[in-house]
């Protein structure tokens, strides 16, 4: 399954109801979407979330990141990625210019 992360930025607001049960129904959001949690991290500078999810398609993915920004409203912005070695091989069947 395609690998996500989610850059999350909390609000004032947001900060207000942080507690362990939301991020026990954060993780039903994902999951329920067919996702599966990686990492979670609060970070600090210009993000102050970053999780590492794997879901089926990026439909799935966005449905999360929509659920979690009305469960906690948190904004995230969503990536997919590439690991280095896949980057790597299709670099590689580029043609040169």
């Amino acid at each position: 399954m395609p690998i996500f992360i989610m850059f999350g930025k909390h609000t004032q607001d947001s900060l207000k109801d942080v507690s362990v049960q939301r991020t026990k129904k954060a993780v039903k959001i994902i999951e329920k979407n067919g996702g599966k949690v990686i990492s979670m991290y609060v970070v600090m500078g210009e993000h102050d979330l970053v999780l590492t999810l794997d879901f089926p398609d990026a439909e799935k993915a966005m449905c999360a990141s929509m659920g979690l920004k009305l469960l906690t409203g948190i904004s995230f912005s969503t990536s997919p990625v590439v690991d280095v070695e896949k980057f790597d091989s299709l670099i590689s069947k580029m043609e040169k210019i």
